[in-house]
């Protein structure tokens, strides 16, 4: 049997370093976890189901269409503005309208109390809904409008060259003193041939003038007094109540130094109301 010394030094050295290695791969194996590479494995896997459930769930989300219930357009809080789409100075108008103890009864006054934009107020006004008394207060003027424009169709219209004193005094302002000025216009007239000549007659307010409107129209003319300015006197011309003694004078001057008169020679005198030359018109002869 070999002993040491029958090896050479470096055989020696060779099996020292042998044995070296081995003690140290013998080291290596109890010390290192050689497991956790299977267990990064695992965790790798865990975190990729996890992943697509979390993008399934974003998938979901942008897909899904918010549910838009009914709701009061006066109640909405700065949340529930901001998830319907509107901007905080938007939310602010409402909120300091509703402060004042003031109520938004329609999406016509929604958009001009919050001043959203019709793209907006197209896409919630469907949804808004509110109390009853509002959906019965705009049915009750719904109906009162059309009753009043039925009435409005019926109502009798009366001639008012035919009118008598009677009958004008049923209009609600119209007394003894202003039905007789009236009718004393009438006579010198011989008719009217406009409602608007109701704005000459002194002492009848807008008001009553839009009532007698309502109540009367011309319909008849047929005795007019007719005046021929061409043959008219001074004195004949200022009967007639849109000629003053100043303008009757100047258009019997004015014809003397042009001879026979027209209309558009009328209007070129200084004094001649040019506003109401279609109704004076109705009244010449030439």
């Amino acid at each position: 049997m070999a002993t040491v010394s029958d090896y050479s030094r470096s055989q020696r050295i060779g099996v020292i370093l042998f044995f070296l290695i081995i003690i140290l791969l013998q080291l290596m194996y109890c010390c290192l976890d050689f497991s956790s590479q299977h267990n990064t494995s695992n965790e790798k896997n865990s975190w990729l189901v996890h992943q697509r459930v979390i993008d399934s769930m974003k998938f979901d989300g942008k897909n899904r269409k918010s549910v838009i219930y009914p709701f009061n357009p006066n109640f909405i809080t700065d949340f529930k503005g901001y998830k319907l789409g509107m901007s905080v100075a938007e939310i602010d108008r409402l909120l300091q309208y509703r402060k004042q103890n003031k109520y938004v009864n329609s999406a016509a006054e929604f958009q001009a109390v919050t001043k959203v934009s019709d793209s907006l107020l197209k896409v919630i006004s469907p949804y808004f809904k509110f109390p009853d008394w509002v959906r019965n207060k705009k049915e009750k003027n719904i109906s009162f409008e059309i009753e009043r424009q039925s009435k409005a169709q019926n109502k009798i219209i009366l001639d008012i060259n035919s009118a008598g004193k009677e009958d004008l005094m049923k209009i609600y302002g119209i007394g003894d003193k202003i039905s007789d000025r009236i009718l004393e216009q009438k006579n010198k007239l011989g008719a009217f041939v406009s409602m608007e000549q109701m704005h000459d007659i002194w002492g009848l307010s807008e008001e009553i003038i839009d009532k007698l409107k309502s109540s009367f129209a011309v319909k008849s003319m047929q005795n007019i007094k007719k005046i021929n300015i061409n043959d008219a006197s001074v004195s004949e011309l200022t009967k007639f109540p849109f000629f003053r003694y100043s303008l009757a004078k100047d258009i019997v001057i004015y014809r003397t130094m042009k001879g026979n008169l027209s209309l558009e020679d009328l209007s070129k005198i200084r004094q001649f109301p040019i506003e109401k030359i279609k109704i004076i018109e109705l009244y010449l002869d030439f």
